[in-house]
């Protein structure tokens, strides 16, 4: 029996054991499968053995449904190839596979890549991928066209004030329109509003067209005419 890989073994299952999924952020604890996990990058890939974009989707398909492999992307176009998987005697209790395992696993697929053309890397879970896809970075501001970025950080207070006060101003128009659409009908606005009483009650009388589309508008007041005004 050998000793010294049952000792690896324990070690191993000790570390998973006490690995702490868990990550504290703004006040709030999240729990994370992964921390220091594989990145591989396999370029130079023939392209008679990837065959067409077709092919390449199945294959970036069948990698996916690996259990240690966490993301992948084949590319046909550029015969390149990069998988992010959870690597053998990393310190979570996922299931696992070395690169060796995933090179066979290509093998059988009918991809055969070389070490020569295999790069492998450290990915840290939570800074490349939780971090970008849950706390991305801010995206860089850019001066609107025509203005330079100097020109833009002299105008933006300025901008901000007349877009905030255009804002009101909208809404305020807004909110009269429906008072006035409340108003003038009376029926309706006891559907949408129960108990509702306009501030100012407005006559109406239907016209030609409104009796046949049930169209109303407001009575309006005569006033003098004169010729020519």
């Amino acid at each position: 029996m050998d000793h010294s890989n049952v000792d690896v073994k324990i070690e191993q299952e000790e570390k998973e054991a006490n690995f702490d999924y868990r990550i504290v952020e703004d006040g709030k604890i999240y729990t994370l499968p992964y921390r220091i996990i594989k990145q591989v990058t396999f370029t130079s890939l023939k392209k008679e053995e990837l065959i067409d974009i077709p092919h390449a989707a199945r294959l970036q398909y069948r990698l996916m449904l690996l259990e240690p492999v966490i993301k992948a992307r084949v590319d046909f176009t550029k015969s390149k190839m990069i998988v992010i998987y959870n690597p053998r005697g990393a310190e979570n209790m996922r299931e696992k596979m070395s690169l060796e395992e995933l090179k066979d696993f290509l093998a059988k697929q009918g991809v055969n890549v070389s070490d020569e053309h295999t790069v492998e890397e450290d990915y840290d879970y939570k800074k490349q991928l939780y971090d970008y896809a849950y706390n991305p970075p801010s995206i860089r501001e850019r001066a609107p066209y025509g203005y330079t970025q100097d020109e833009w950080k002299g105008m933006k207070d300025e901008w901000q004030e007349k877009m905030k006060n255009g804002e009101i101003e909208k809404q305020e128009k807004y909110r009269k329109f429906q008072e006035s659409y409340l108003a003038e009908n009376p029926e309706i606005a006891a559907r949408i509003v129960p108990g509702y009483k306009p501030k100012e009650a407005i006559a109406v009388k239907q016209t030609f067209f409104g009796k046949l589309f049930g169209k109303r508008e407001a009575k309006k007041e005569k006033g003098f005419w004169f010729h020519g005004v």
